[in-house]
């Protein structure tokens, strides 16, 4: 974030992560300025590259079913970069991230179909290096935002921004 943004701008920004389509008059009322002013400053950011750009947070397609398995592999000491150079290859890893505790890798597996986790499992399994895997099937997604940007305010102050109180 450049550092001519003000806590205005901050707000501002809060209040576009939480709903980018929000219209200007609405993200005028809630920061209790002119339209011109916000616009203004939206314009500014866009420019100079605050805001990168804008997204669209797709929900899962309905039609497009698969399974989702969440798998956490221990790994033999000085044995990671390889494991996760081979955990690469597989199409049907989609993260995976290191992790403290007891495990030291967690990664996020999709299959076409139910029958096709035990196969991806058992080859993690065979990995050089994996000591040992343990999964949990995920059942549904209750959120995700994980494409989101962190937001730095208190939750209060999340909380006012909803209400148009924090000015």
């Amino acid at each position: 974030m450049a550092r001519d943004n003000d806590a205005t701008d901050r707000r501002l920004l809060a209040l576009l992560q939480m709903n980018a389509r929000e219209s200007v008059a609405a993200l005028s009322r809630k920061l209790g300025t002119a339209r011109t002013t916000v616009q203004e400053r939206i314009t500014r950011m866009e420019r100079n590259g605050t805001i990168a750009g804008y997204s669209v947070l797709l929900q899962r397609d309905p039609f497009n079913q698969y399974a989702e398995v969440v798998a956490m592999l221990s790994v033999t000491n000085r044995k990671m970069k390889a494991v996760i150079d081979q955990l690469r290859e597989f199409p049907e890893i989609v993260l995976c991230q290191v992790t403290s505790g007891e495990f030291e890798l967690l990664c996020r597996v999709r299959v076409a179909h139910l029958e096709d986790v035990q196969p991806v499992l058992e080859a993690l399994g065979e990995i050089e290096g994996v000591e040992r895997v343990r999964s949990i099937m995920v059942l549904s997604t209750a959120f995700d935002h994980s494409q989101r940007e962190p937001i730095t305010l208190t939750t209060k102050q999340v909380a006012a921004l909803r209400r148009g109180e924090l000015g």
